[in-house]
């Protein structure tokens, strides 16, 4: 059985229109309240334009500041990342009236690609729950221990079909969508991580586990032996 692999070009591709959707809508709406500005005598019009425009800048560049870590480079080879600006952009993009952040971490410095999966994943934990609730992320462990569990709780939580398999680099129809890109994404940086991702979902909570492939491993070795 060949393994599947996603050709660099059409990679690139794909998370540009991701992160192109993700950013489109704000900045839309900034066009559409300049436009306002500039046709509207009524004072309330203006108004509502000017608070439209502040919203919609605050979002976009909360999605800005969160792709930059979650798909940039984040500096150059082998730079490390401070989980509390992980934290911050997290809270900024994902944190609103309707969906609460628990994060427990201590603020370190951690490689980036490891930041960059737990900023991915949270990404997915927030999708599975589209009306709202609670996030938790909980970081422990140190260097190759390091290990994370994020749990999303919320009502009509629903994992995405086919999430589990991205994430695994095996999509079910052998190939790759702008829609399952984030998902595949983040399994590829978790393996340049050494990391392995471990997805558990109940009527309770859907739980994403991320562990050091070789702490993944030892339950299966145990057994064999």
């Amino acid at each position: 059985m060949s393994v599947f692999s996603l050709d660099a070009l059409d990679l690139a591709a794909l998370l540009c229109s991701r992160v192109c959707h993700d950013v489109i809508s704000p900045v839309g709406a900034i066009v559409n309240g300049l436009e306002v500005l500039e046709e509207e005598k009524d004072a309330e019009m203006r108004a509502f334009a000017v608070d439209l425009i502040k919203k919609s800048a605050k979002t976009a560049s909360a999605r800005l500041q969160f792709c930059r870590l979650a798909f940039g480079a984040a500096g150059s080879a082998g730079a490390s990342i401070d989980t509390g600006d992980a934290e911050q952009v997290t809270r900024g993009l994902l944190a609103d009236d309707r969906t609460k952040i628990e994060w427990n971490a201590m603020r370190v410095l951690m490689p980036k690609n490891k930041v960059k999966l737990i900023l991915n994943l949270c990404l997915i934990a927030a999708a599975s729950i589209p009306r709202g609730g609670l996030i938790t992320v909980t970081i422990t462990g140190d260097g190759d221990t390091t290990a994370v569990e994020i749990v999303s709780k919320g009502p009509n939580m629903r994992l995405a079909h086919g999430i589990p398999a991205l994430l695994a680099g095996e999509p079910e129809n052998g190939s790759v969508d702008a829609h399952g890109i984030q998902a595949y994404y983040a399994g590829l940086v978790a393996r340049a991580a050494n990391m392995d991702i471990k997805v558990d979902a109940d009527a309770e909570r859907i739980r994403i586990s991320a562990l050091p492939a070789a702490a993944a491993e030892a339950p299966a070795a145990d057994a064999a032996a």
